[in-house]
């Protein structure tokens, strides 16, 4: 059984005098049959990295990045990326994530014992077009298992980071770890704190998209799962982690914080799945304070900001979460009246949308229902009664020049603040009889693309 190749890789290995092999990721997703839209190819060799490298320039590749200290090597052929190590032997200090000592080998069993998990740790010859499996890693693939490839105490405490690739890997592929992984990870969960935030970030977020990778249905919420069954989320979120047993009212919910907000990631579309994962974290904390969940919203968008920046999540991401972790409350019990819902969506019009999503995701991780959220229904048919009128929802739909405002006495810094409050008017149906406070009265509003008034 061979495996598909670009030409440049299997060019390049019949240009070495030595045998080249393919390791990682690539091979367990040929094996295991998960296909997905790009794959990353890691290949390695029982050769130092400058015999590597002189091979592949000769072949026409661009030697793109060099790490001495690992052997490891990027190289490019055009579009096409690799990454190559040479065969090694790491040395930890527990929870260093780094090796502190490195020793290069040609002993493939050493190699594959650096790794993480067995599955990870088979190897594919190029020339050959054969597969190694020094740990009986093929197995593990077949039984859609997860088992390092050392004692899992051990591979654990050498590195935090494979703490959270445990679980992103695991939801991802649908592998199921074994015990003694869960045991070993569980046991070293402590250590996720001394990795960097933003490694910690790239591993979560790619947990909080598991299903994106191999199509693999609720993969999101296994991952989180996972973390949470391991100690991890308690180390990385403990403000979420809190809600764990923290019961809510059974009219309305079927479980406690923590899973409600877990089951929210469930049922959440994938460009929210941030703010569905926060959106109640400020209910551990109004508990305790008050004894009661009032205002979690404001408190939750407080702390949800707290979170981000100590998880460095990028800012466009951090806003969005916490924008919608403040306003996700709003009409949730139906009874503001339609006016108001209409300068809401006004207001809020870029996040409107997303809005909808998390209301609707929240509502069906309360019971597990998937008919369509109340307060979703009703906010759709007030905006597209509003559609229907041509109301428009931001200040660029308005046909008004910048110097039309600045003859009728706006200051020029003050132009895009005073067409606002006429922008909500209209979104009422008001503005025909009320004044701009603002804007002389002379001046009429104008809608683009022939709107009228």
């Amino acid at each position: 059984m061979k495996m598909p190749l670009p030409e440049n890789l299997k060019t390049l290995a019949g240009a070495c005098s030595f045998p080249l092999y393919v390791v990682g990721g690539y091979v367990r997703d040929f094996l295991a049959r998960l296909e997905c839209g790009e794959h990353d190819i890691d290949i390695c060799a029982p050769v130092p990295f400058e015999k590597f490298c002189s091979v592949a320039e000769v072949c026409g590749a661009e030697v793109t990045a060099i790490y001495k200290n690992t052997g490891t090597v990027k190289i490019r052929f055009g579009r096409e990326e690799y990454e190559f190590a040479s065969f090694r032997s790491d040395e930890y200090v527990r929870g260093g994530h780094a090796p502190v000592r490195t020793f290069f080998t040609e002993n493939i069993t050493l190699d594959a014992r650096r790794r993480d998990f067995k599955c990870n740790a088979v190897y594919y010859d190029v020339n050959n077009g054969t597969f190694i499996d020094p740990l009986g890693g093929v197995k593990d693939i077949a039984d859609r298992t997860l088992s390092t490839v050392d004692r899992a105490d051990k591979v654990f405490g050498e590195d935090g980071l494979r703490l959270m690739r445990l679980a992103r890997i695991a939801a991802q592929t649908d592998f199921k770890p074994s015990d003694e992984c869960l045991e070993g990870a569980a046991k070293n969960r402590s250590l996720v704190a001394d990795v960097a935030a933003e490694r910690v970030w790239t591993e979560l977020d790619a947990i909080l998209h598991a299903d994106g990778k191999y199509k693999v249905a609720g993969a999101q919420y296994y991952g989180l799962k996972l973390l949470e069954q391991t100690g991890v989320l308690e180390i990385i979120m403990p403000e979420l982690a809190q809600g764990k047993g923290m019961a809510q009212p059974e009219k309305f919910h079927n479980h406690d914080v923590l899973e409600h907000s877990l089951r929210t990631v469930l049922y959440a579309d994938a460009s929210i799945r941030l703010a569905a994962l926060v959106h109640d974290i400020g209910k551990p904390y109004c508990m305790s304070k008050n004894g009661n969940y009032y205002a979690h919203e404001k408190e939750g968008a407080r702390i949800a900001e707290e979170v981000c920046n100590r998880l460095k999540v990028p800012k466009k991401r951090r806003e969005e979460a916490v924008a919608l972790t403040a306003l996700h409350m709003y009409d949730a019990r139906l009874d503001a009246r339609e006016s108001k819902v209409r300068r809401f969506i006004v207001r809020h019009f870029p996040l409107f949308e997303k809005l909808l999503q998390i209301k609707q995701a929240d509502f069906s991780a309360c019971r597990d229902e998937t008919y369509e959220a109340p307060c979703v229904t009703k906010w759709k048919k007030i905006y597209e009664d509003m559609r229907g009128e041509c109301v428009p929802f931001t200040v660029k739909q308005l046909d008004v020049r910048g110097d039309e405002l600045i003859a009728a006495g706006i200051a020029p810094q003050d132009t895009g603040a005073a067409l606002q409050g006429p922008v909500e008017c209209w979104a009422v149906q008001r503005l025909k009889k009320e004044k701009s406070k603002h804007i002389d009265c002379a001046l009429k509003m104008r809608l683009k693309r022939g709107g009228k008034i």
